[in-house]
Formats: structure tokens, C-alpha cells, sequence
């Protein structure tokens, strides 16, 4: 068992309060960020352009959140909030981005999938193809 007396962690986010986001969820997690590695060896996050991930209680995938600057990147999305269809659509836009991304999160994304970001990744990439061609 992993050292559970570690900082917050910046790739999850359970709520303390209640979320502003459309979604009935219960947590986030972080799949994109700009980052960068300081002197310190320490990651810092950026968020201009920012994918979250909600989830419910039961661990659920809800929805996706993006950040404005990504939205406006892609005005063929409605809105900030994307689920569905426009959730699989738009991670398809960034699946390559956003593994990199997950990388710097390696054990802790490997907690919590049972698989490195890298293979994830390269799976889901095909089964949000297929959803979004069933359509």
C-alpha cells in the first residue's frame, strides 16, 4: 500500500463543496494542462487549456470539462461542458495530448485504471472511434 499522507493531488479533485458544473458529480480528474517541470523538480500547471474529467459518486464518467480557450479553439462545440457523443468527439481532438499529459501522473493514473496512460489511451482511442461512427 502507497504512502496515503502525500499533498493534494493535482490529477484528482474530490469536492468539498457543491460544483458549479452542469454534471452530478463528485470529483474531477485533471487529463489536460499546459506543464512544465520547474528547477525544483516540481510540476506546474497551467490552465488556459484545461480538460477535466467529472465524475459521480459511484465513479462514474458525467461529462467533460474544457477550458475557454480550447472551446473557442473549436467553435463547433456548443459549449464547455461536453457529454455523450461531443465528450468522445472532442477527446479524440486532444487523446494524444492528453496521454502525454497523464504521463506525469504515471502512478497515480496506474492506481486508479490498473493500466499505464500510454495503454489506456491507445484503447480508448479506438472505442471513442467506434462510438462516435455508430452514431
Amino acid at each position: 500500500m502507497r504512502n496515503t499522507n502525500k499533498a493534494p493531488s493535482q490529477f484528482t479533485k474530490v469536492y468539498k463543496r457543491e460544483s458549479k458544473s452542469p454534471f452530478d458529480d463528485h470529483c474531477t480528474m485533471l487529463w489536460l494542462a499546459s506543464a512544465t517541470c520547474s528547477a525544483e523538480n516540481n510540476l506546474d500547471l497551467g490552465y488556459e487549456r484545461y480538460i477535466y474529467v467529472h465524475k459521480d459518486n459511484a465513479g462514474k464518467v458525467v461529462g467533460i470539462s474544457i477550458s475557454k480557450q480550447l472551446l473557442a479553439e473549436h467553435p463547433e462545440f456548443e459549449s464547455r461542458y461536453l457529454d455523450d457523443i461531443t465528450m468522445y468527439a472532442f477527446l479524440l481532438l486532444y487523446v494524444e495530448e492528453i496521454a502525454a499529459f497523464c504521463e506525469f501522473f504515471k502512478e497515480e493514473f496506474t492506481d486508479m485504471f490498473l493500466i499505464p496512460p500510454a495503454d489506456y489511451f491507445a484503447i480508448s482511442e479506438q472505442y471513442w472511434l467506434e462510438k462516435i461512427s455508430n452514431v
